[in-house]
């Protein structure tokens, strides 16, 4: 794939990667997974209450590990934003289990690499307020 400039393609191509990622999650799929990273840029990944994980290989161990543990969660993915920053783009979504209130909120950061949208980013985290909760008014003095 080339890359497109028209910010709907260009969206739409960053959505349909991020969905590779999570249905590499969602089926085990190391090898998969494995094809979503970039290898060719810096990657990192902090899974929710851990410390960042820096580098290809850091990042692919622990994905081995959490893919090959059977209490892995399975996770789809909703509310998703995309940001195109040139040939790089910044989504934010949220996770949740099937037909569950979303119970994390993740950021992943994609980078074209040999024309394809690839995963150089992930940090997911616990959401403590629902995402259908109304937010807190601003209650600053002026």
């Amino acid at each position: 794939m080339e890359w497109v400039t028209e910010p709907r393609v260009t969206a739409e191509a960053i959505k349909a990667a991020n969905e590779s990622f999570y249905r590499a999650f969602r089926e085990r799929d190391f090898l998969a997974m494995k094809r979503i990273w970039a290898t060719q840029v810096p990657v990192a990944c902090i899974h929710p209450g851990m410390a960042p994980l820096l580098g290809h290989g850091e990042v692919m161990a622990s994905w081995r590990g959490i893919l090959a543990h059977p209490g892995a969660p399975i996770l789809f993915c909703s509310a998703v934003n995309v940001h195109v920053l040139g040939t790089s783009a910044l989504l934010t979504c949220l996770e949740g289990e099937k037909n569950d209130l979303p119970r994390l909120v993740a950021t992943n950061v994609f980078t074209i690499e040999n024309g394809q949208w690839r995963l150089s980013h992930h940090h997911g985290a616990a959401l403590l307020t629902p995402p259908d909760k109304p937010k807190p008014k601003d209650h600053t003095l002026n």
